[in-house]
This record gives C-alpha cells, sequence and structure tokens, in this order.
C-alpha cells in the first residue's frame, strides 16, 4: 500500500488558518480514492513559500522522507510546497534520491518539467507581488499614511474627526 504524507501551508497572518485544514480535507479525500495510507501531515502557517529554511513543517517532511516513513507527498498545488525555484529544485531532487515522489492535485505527479516551468512561473509571481505590494506601499505614503510598521519608534495615536472618520 502507498504510503503518503500530507504537506499544507499559508503564506500570511491576513490569510485563514482553516486553509490548511481546507488543503488537508481534499489532499485526504484524494488519498482515499487511490486507497492510499496517509501516514503523516506536516504544514506551515502564515510562512512565505519564498524559502524553505525557515518552515519547520517542509524540514520534518524532509528528514521523515530521507528515514523512509512515506512513499508520496501529495499536496494541493507546487506553490503550496515551494515558490522559489531553487528551493523546489532541491527538495524535488532529495525527495527523489529518497525514493518519495510528489504529487499534487493541481498537477499530478510532479516531474522535471513541473519544477522548471512551475519552479519559474513561481519566482516571477513573487517578483510581481514585490512590486505592486511596493507601489501600494508607496501611494499610501505618498497620501501620508504609514506604510506598515511603526515608523521611528512612535506610537499610533488614533483620532477621529467630526464626522467619526480616522484622520
Amino acid at each position: 500500500m502507498t504510503r503518503v504524507a500530507l504537506y499544507a501551508r499559508y503564506s500570511s497572518d491576513n490569510q485563514s488558518e482553516s486553509s490548511i485544514e481546507d488543503q488537508f480535507r481534499l489532499s485526504r479525500e484524494h488519498a482515499g480514492r487511490e486507497r492510499w495510507k496517509i501516514v503523516g501531515a506536516y504544514h506551515d502557517a502564515a510562512l512565505s513559500g519564498s524559502s524553505m529554511i525557515l518552515r519547520p513543517g517542509i524540514q520534518s517532511l524532509l528528514q521523515d522522507a530521507q528515514r523512509g516513513q512515506f512513499d508520496v507527498v501529495l499536496g494541493e498545488a507546487l506553490d503550496r510546497i515551494s515558490r522559489d525555484q531553487a528551493d523546489i529544485a532541491t527538495l524535488f531532487k532529495h525527495l527523489r534520491f529518497a525514493g518519495v515522489s510528489i504529487i499534487t492535485l493541481a498537477e499530478g505527479e510532479v516531474s522535471e518539467l513541473h519544477v522548471g516551468l512551475k519552479g519559474t512561473m513561481n519566482a516571477l509571481f513573487l517578483k510581481d507581488l514585490a512590486m505592486k505590494t511596493h507601489r501600494g506601499l508607496r501611494g499610501r505614503v505618498e497620501k501620508g499614511k504609514a506604510g506598515g510598521g511603526l515608523c521611528y519608534g512612535y506610537r499610533v495615536a488614533k483620532k477621529l474627526d467630526a464626522n467619526g472618520e480616522p484622520i
């Protein structure tokens, strides 16, 4: 029987914690249809897919794969595993060496072609997102609003105008 490990991730505090359970539910349903035995579930909550180094869930998954604890990693999509091209290529290489394949609900069984093409697309997405985020922050600053965080150690003083609108 195929032994499978589930992996799920969401990127930021702005997303719902239920995202991981939603991803696991879809993966469990798929594993059930395939008659695979789920032997582990790994996740990283509110952590960017831009690097795997600081993600304890993916690090544990890799260590357990090298110990031979499962045959397949199942996730929703390749971008849930990683958005960094070098990281996904390295993970793919390490998992393949351990005899573990990656299967996603979106891409099916992941091959070198997926790693190359989707890895490039995911890296471009992060670059595009960074540019749009920077543009949005600049717009806020140009309107006299905070660009995020507490600037120069000041505390935020919330005040309202006569209509009850924030100043």
